[in-house]
């Protein structure tokens, strides 16, 4: 049996936090979520909500507690700008981990206006590096786990693999001596939420090489499905189910759209290519990653965390074959390429036995019975994608009456 050892889980509230907390816990851990709440607060501003039930986080985690007998602590700080308060935990508890989900996860949000590009930059970079320079200014030595992006790599069709976040290069010398270096895989942000995540990379880099600090980092795809094992013990632990324009990710959009009786919104020509993987499998990743720290050696380990792509296109003919929907092509409001192909290495997750959750499974069909039971809480008006990335685009909207 693995050590227990003792973890923080910062944004431990979110979509990704919440049942890698459970998940912890119930493998043997003490675990501690830290989170400021902004989730909430910002479905507040936009008028949205998950479309599954949110319990409070006293109700969550007192049903954990009845359910496991296990106790999740909680404490409400904000890591971006409450750094004495950070301080005080970090040595309160000597964390074995530290993971670190606790960043504006939306591109589309990030690109919202001037004042979502500034909240996701000071937010996530002020967070990050209070986090790291806390650890260091008490002398501790936490393996930190954080949770990037894919995106991080852009989505350029160069037709190579894309490897687990490092690329040998060759430089030409003096003598016609030719130089072999392995740098960061060149980053190529699509929005200022994923500039923030090749930020990271470089704040990573840096402590990691300066203070041996040990870091982990996770290039995740596109996460899909609703519940994990631990979230499914009791209705006040389910999971979030974002489905506005903003905040919903592709594959949950359409399948909640296809309940609804919405046709399926693809973005241009749906020919965009990504990374996807279940949230299942989101949280047993994070378990390997946290039983297999890198050694100090002034590296970062990067991983990358998905495990299959697909293109929207087909992705939204999957779900309209299943649940007999239209699919209706409406103006990307993001400003990348119509088309592109994505090839990626996943190998280390795979070789420490990750075995994973597909699509071709069939196991879609929780995630369509999570939509099905919660439809009459969709608010119809939070569908479309408003959030554009120039001010001369036209946001992808196709007006619908509700349906009964």
């Amino acid at each position: 049996m693995t050590k227990a050892k003792d973890i923080i889980v910062v944004g431990g509230d979110g979509f990704c936090g919440w049942p890698t907390a459970l998940h912890l816990s119930q493998n043997g851990h003490n675990v501690t979520i830290v989170d400021n709440m902004s989730r909430r607060d910002i479905d507040k501003k936009m008028g949205a909500d998950s479309l599954t039930p949110i319990a409070s986080m006293d109700e969550r985690l007192k049903a954990w507690k009845e359910k496991t007998g296990l106790t999740i602590a909680f404490e409400h700080i904000d890591v971006a700008r409450e750094f004495d308060r950070v301080t005080e935990l970090l040595e309160a508890i000597k964390p074995d981990t530290v993971i670190h989900f606790g960043e504006q996860r939306a591109a589309p949000y990030s690109m919202r206006g001037v004042g979502e590009k500034r909240y996701t930059v000071d937010n996530n970079i002020s967070g990050t590096h209070n986090l790291l320079a806390a650890s260091i200014e008490l002398g501790l030595d936490p393996h930190f786990v954080h949770l990037g992006t894919m995106g991080v790599y852009g989505y350029d069709d160069d037709g190579i693999e894309i490897p687990e976040g490092y690329l040998p290069v060759y430089i030409p010398g003096d003598d016609k001596m030719i130089f072999q270096r392995e740098i960061l895989y060149p980053t190529n942000p699509g929005s200022v939420y994923h500039m923030t995540k090749s930020m990271d990379q470089l704040l990573f880099q840096f402590y990691a090489k300066n203070d041996r600090l040990r870091i982990t980092d996770l290039h995740q795809g596109i996460v899909w499905g609703t519940q994990t094992d631990e979230t499914k013990l009791d209705e006040r632990l389910i999971n979030r189910f974002d489905y506005d324009g903003d905040y919903g990710t592709v594959l949950n959009r359409f399948l909640m759209q296809a309940v609804v009786g919405h046709p399926l919104t693809v973005h241009g020509t749906g020919g965009q290519t990504r990374a996807f993987i279940h949230i299942q499998d989101t949280v047993k990743c994070i378990a390997l990653a946290v039983n297999n720290p890198p050694p100090k050696d002034g590296k970062v380990a990067i991983l990358n965390q998905m495990t299959e792509t697909h293109t929207v296109r087909s992705l939204a003919t999957l779900v309209a074959d299943v649940a007999d929907a239209k699919i209706a092509n409406v103006d990307n409001p993001r400003n990348e390429a119509a088309e592109n192909d994505l090839r990626v290495s996943n190998k280390t997750f795979i070789s420490l036995g990750l075995k994973p959750v597909t699509l071709a499974e069939g196991l879609m069909d929780e995630t369509f019975q999570i939509a099905s039971k919660y439809a009459n809480r969709c608010i119809y008006k939070m569908i479309p994608c408003v959030s554009t990335w120039t001010n001369n685009q036209r946001p992808g909207v196709v007006k619908v009456d509700k349906v009964a």
